[in-house]
């Protein structure tokens, strides 16, 4: 499994309006020109206003599928969506939510990094499109893209391929997750052995313990 990096996009946090209110937000951010180096927590030029919610070496880099613009150009009715449209660091050309698992490890240029976690959207996406109940569609979607931990430092960039170097031992999708959570198909099982799962933080952990428990 592998797929090209189409963009590697960063920023630093702005004020925008949430609500009625101004926040800061690292959301908006553009693509970056040449190879970017790769921290523990953060791709370089890149940065997070709520690190309660956002960041960390959990949630170092957030990755998204090309594979799933043609679903929101359809819906959106735009075919010229952004590079980072909903808010990602990497557009990749494939590795999409329902192939990918949670604890797949990939090298990205000269980085090493594990898939974490499936995104949960803020209002401040809704921001980001220019559409308050676009979050709320996001989600139930299932298109969430994912986060990745950070194993090794590196860097990379715009045309570096992101490859699968081992794949996870369970079979537990980026997708699967979401359904198990967000829609009627919930499988205990499945969100029992997710709460193994290392780098989940607590608002997925919290979700999966009331199924887990047959509530």
């Amino acid at each position: 499994m592998k797929a090209e990096i189409l963009e590697v996009c960063i920023g630093m946090p702005q004020e925008i309006e949430v609500n009625g209110k101004q926040e800061l937000s690292g959301i908006f951010k553009s693509p970056a020109e040449g190879p970017v180096k790769l921290s523990l927590t953060n791709l370089d030029g890149d940065g997070q206003a709520n690190l309660k919610f956002h960041g960390g070496r959990e949630k170092a880099i957030y990755v998204y599928s090309a594979t799933h613009y043609g679903f929101w150009q359809s819906k959106l009715e735009s075919d010229s969506l952004e590079p980072s449209q909903f808010g990602q660091n990497l557009t990749v050309d494939g590795l999409p939510d329902d192939e990918v698992r949670i604890g797949d490890q990939f090298q990205l240029g000269t980085a090493l990094a594990t898939v974490a976690q499936p995104r949960i959207p803020c209002a401040k996406l809704g921001v980001r499109v220019g559409n308050p109940e676009f979050t709320n569609r996001f989600l139930m979607a299932g298109y969430l893209g994912y986060y990745l931990y950070v194993d090794e430092p590196g860097s990379l960039g715009r045309g570096d391929v992101m490859t699968l170097v081992k794949r996870a031992d369970q079979d537990i999708t980026v997708r699967a997750l979401w359904q198990t959570v967000f829609t009627e198909n919930r499988d205990v099982d499945l969100a029992a052995a997710a709460l193994e799962f290392p780098y989940l933080d607590e608002g997925w952990k919290k979700r999966l313990r009331k199924i887990a428990s047959g509530h």
